[in-house]
Formats: C-alpha cells, sequence, structure tokens
C-alpha cells in the first residue's frame, strides 16, 4: 500500500517576519544519527551564524597584538608616518571646510600641506640663524657665566653667614655650592648648544622636508573615506558601541590636540618676546623651548623658568635681574591658566594632567619621539574605554547587588 508522505511543516521564514519557508527534509533514518562528539547540529541553510564569546576575545586580542607587534617591529621608520597622520588629523576639519564650499578634496589637501610646509620653512628660516647665533654667543660667554654665577652664589653665602653665624656654614660646604652651581649653568649651556646644533637640523632634513609633507597630503586626501573604510570593518553586533566610543575618542583628543598647539604657540611668542624685552641675552631660545614643551602640563613652564633664571643670574649677576624672569613666567601663568586655557578647551578635554605626564613619559621611555608622538592618542582612547566600562560596571549587578542583611 502505498502511503502519500504528509507535507513538511511550514516554518516562519528567517529572511521576512511573518513569512513562510519549507521547512528542510529530515535525514533518512538510516543515515540520521547523533551529532559528532563535540559538535552541535549544523544550522539550517540561510540561518544567521553567531559568533562566540571566545571568537570575538580572539578577534580583540589578535587585533592588539598585531598592532603592537607592528608598532615593535617598525618603531624605527614610523616617526614621519605618525607626524604625518597627525598633521592630516589636525587639517581634516579645515579640509572639510574648504570641501563643502566647492573645492576638491585633493586640491584642498595640497593648498593645506603646502601652506603648513611654507609656514614651518619660513619659521626656520628665520628663526634658525637667530638660534644658531645665540648658540655661538652661549658657547663664547659660557665660562664667564660659570664664573659670575659662582661669585654670585659666593656673595649670597657669605652674606648668609654673616646673618647666621661664622659655625653656620662651613667654608669646604661654600665651596661646594658654588662649584654646583657653576656646573650646573655650564651643563645646560652645553646640552642647549648640542641639542640645536645637531639634533633639531638632522630631524628637520630627512623628516618635515622629504617624507612627512607627501604622506600627510594623501592620508589628508583620502581621510573620509579611509574612516568609511575602517567604519565598514567594524563588526555588526558592536559597531555602534564602537562608534559611540570613536566619536568620544575623536571628541577628546581634538580638543586636546588643536588647543594644546594654538596654546603651545602662543606661549612660545609670549616667552621669547617678554624675555628678550627684558635683556636676556638666550631670551629667544629659552621662549621657544618653554613654549614648545608647554604641551607636557607644567613641565614647559617649570623647565624655562629654572633655566631663565639661572642665565639671568649668569648674566646679570643681580636678584633684581632674575625678579623681572620670574614676572614673566608668573603672568604668562596666569595668563595661561585664567585666559588661554578656558577659552581654547574650556571642559571639553577629559586627560587629566598627570595622566597626560605619565602618558608622555612611558611612551617616550618606550618608542623615543615616535612614543611622544603616540601617547596622547593612546590615553585619549584608554581614558573613553575606562570611562565606558566604568558606566557598564555601575549599570551592572556587581555594583548595583544590595548588601547583604545579616545570616
Amino acid at each position: 500500500m502505498n502511503i502519500t508522505p504528509s507535507a513538511p511543516p511550514r516554518l516562519p521564514s528567517p529572511n521576512r517576519p511573518g513569512g513562510d519557508a519549507v521547512a528542510p527534509p529530515a535525514a533518512h533514518a538510516s543515515t540520521a544519527g547523533p551529532p559528532a562528539p563535540g559538535r552541535g547540529r549544523l544550522p539550517p541553510p540561510g540561518a544567521a551564524r553567531v559568533a562566540t564569546r571566545g571568537q570575538r576575545l580572539g578577534l580583540t586580542f589578535g587585533v592588539l597584538v598585531a598592532v603592537a607587534l607592528a608598532f615593535w617591529l617598525f618603531s624605527p621608520i614610523l616617526t614621519p608616518f605618525v607626524l604625518a597622520a597627525c598633521i592630516a588629523y589636525f587639517l581634516d576639519p579645515a579640509a572639510a571646510q574648504l570641501e563643502r564650499i566647492g573645492v576638491r578634496r585633493g586640491f584642498a589637501a595640497l593648498l593645506l600641506v603646502l601652506a603648513l610646509a611654507l609656514a614651518a620653512l619660513l619659521a626656520v628660516l628665520l628663526l634658525y640663524p637667530l638660534l644658531i647665533a645665540q648658540v655661538t654667543v652661549l658657547l663664547q660667554r659660557l665660562p664667564g657665566y660659570v664664573l659670575r654665577t659662582g661669585q654670585t652664589v659666593r656673595d649670597a653665602m657669605n652674606a648668609l653667614t654673616e646673618a647666621l653665624g661664622e659655625d653656620v656654614l662651613d667654608s669646604r660646604l661654600q665651596d661646594l655650592a658654588v662649584g654646583q652651581a657653576g656646573a650646573i649653568v655650564s651643563f645646560l649651556g652645553t646640552t642647549l648648544a648640542r641639542l640645536l646644533g645637531g639634533g633639531i637640523a638632522i630631524f628637520y632634513v630627512f623628516t618635515l622636508v622629504t617624507v612627512t609633507p607627501v604622506v600627510a597630503f594623501y592620508l589628508l586626501r583620502d581621510w573620509p573615506a579611509m574612516v568609511r573604510q575602517v567604519d565598514g570593518w567594524l563588526p555588526r553586533r558592536s559597531a555602534a558601541t564602537l562608534r559611540q566610543l570613536g566619536r568620544d575618542m575623536d571628541r577628546v583628543l581634538s580638543a586636546w590636540l588643536r588647543g594644546q598647539l594654538i596654546c603651545c604657540a602662543i606661549l612660545a611668542v609670549y616667552y621669547a618676546a617678554a624675555l628678550s624685552a627684558v635683556g636676556l641675552e638666550l631670551g629667544l631660545t629659552v621662549g621657544l623651548m618653554a613654549g614648545i614643551l608647554s604641551f607636557i602640563p607644567y613641565v614647559g613652564s617649570i623647565t624655562g623658568m629654572i633655566t631663565a633664571l639661572l642665565l639671568a643670574l649668569a648674566q646679570f649677576g643681580t636678584w633684581g635681574a632674575m625678579l623681572l624672569v620670574l614676572g614673566v613666567f608668573v603672568f604668562g601663568q596666569v595668563v595661561e591658566g585664567y585666559i588661554i586655557y578656558p577659552r581654547l578647551l574650556g571642559n571639553r578635554v577629559e586627560l587629566h594632567a598627570v595622566w597626560v605626564i605619565f602618558a608622555l613619559f612611558a611612551g617616550g621611555v618606550v618608542f623615543g619621539f615616535l612614543g611622544v608622538l603616540l601617547a596622547v592618542p593612546i590615553a585619549a582612547a584608554i581614558g573613553v574605554v575606562a570611562r565606558h566600562w566604568l558606566r557598564r560596571y555601575l549599570e551592572s549587578p556587581l555594583y548595583l547587588d544590595p548588601p547583604r542583611t545579616g545570616e
């Protein structure tokens, strides 16, 4: 007797809600069997695959390891490329604005990179001869600076001895203080001369002039396309969360980077002009150094102030001149803290000064100048991710679980 098989049950379609789809025929009894050990049943054709937690963790860990390994292997040659990426990131808003008014992206990128390169070249042509001249003056007058500093310290020690008594300060202690003061001035002078005479010139020739502008142009031209490409690579499950984290990182990093660069430029011009106005022979060099190093919170101003005070002591040998130099830096700190930073940065920067200092020094120790360039972006990313996980923790049962009332 022939038995007509009943129609297979109709299941909801995975492609359209409420639709019907014919279930796949069951396997023959002679061939069907229990799934192989360690394996689950295969999903039906067309069913969506779900990644396991181990796969997601493996992907995240693999990407982080690959990036870290790439930086470790190629760190000697990455500096101009990372510097070019920083320039492209800095100029991207200006390129987007030019594009909105009808300028093609490639032409806008070319104009901006050329303008920045010409500005840098003009600054070097104007400032570098002055810096070299000041280094020459420093090397010529360094022995006199050392002697004048030693004499000033000796006079101060003698006045202190007369005020406190003959037995308070031993003569050997006075000689040691005088010798150390001269040694400090000599060390600062020779270090500054070597820095300006060698390192900056080599760095400028091999990075700022050749590789960096070309790479910056291509990165700036293709920046929107690269952002869209990376967005397309995001895992669909976490794409919305990753986009929000990216926006938060961009907000923090752009506020800090652009605001800090403008602030450093303003402070460098102010310190160089003010120190030169009070008559400090190396005021231009010290002022520019203090302004450039201001991207490290408090380090630039403190380093510049100590250097300028020692040079004022060596050049003038009077406390009045040192008070003038001290007044320049105090006024600069007041303007920086109460005018420049609130107007340029406001409350948009969520990077604590101690975290920035630690990141810059840690990056410098690990990767040198490349680490300094990468320190703030990495610090901003870690800060954003840490705040995201902190919010999730404060909303989770780990935090909200009520305390035990007693047993």
